[in-house]
């Protein structure tokens, strides 16, 4: 589906933030900014899940390292 362009370093801080987001807007936010937090923090988890991102295909960015 998605050529992978995350190498795991990429992927790793993606989750983290995306965890410590969706524990914010369950937690201490509210409003809109639980909203953001939320849509924000599911996005992270599922690029890192996917380990590919769609903005990176469209800027030719590529953090995989090279095989050999």
């Amino acid at each position: 589906m998605f050529k992978k362009n995350m190498g795991s370093a990429d992927r790793a801080i993606r989750a983290i933030v995306g965890i410590v987001l969706l524990i914010l807007a369950f937690t201490s936010l509210a409003g809109t900014w639980a909203w953001i937090a939320g849509i924000v923090g599911v996005v992270l988890l599922a690029t890192a899940a996917m380990g590919s991102c769609p903005p990176y295909t469209l800027l030719g960015i590529n953090t995989c390292k090279k095989k050999s």
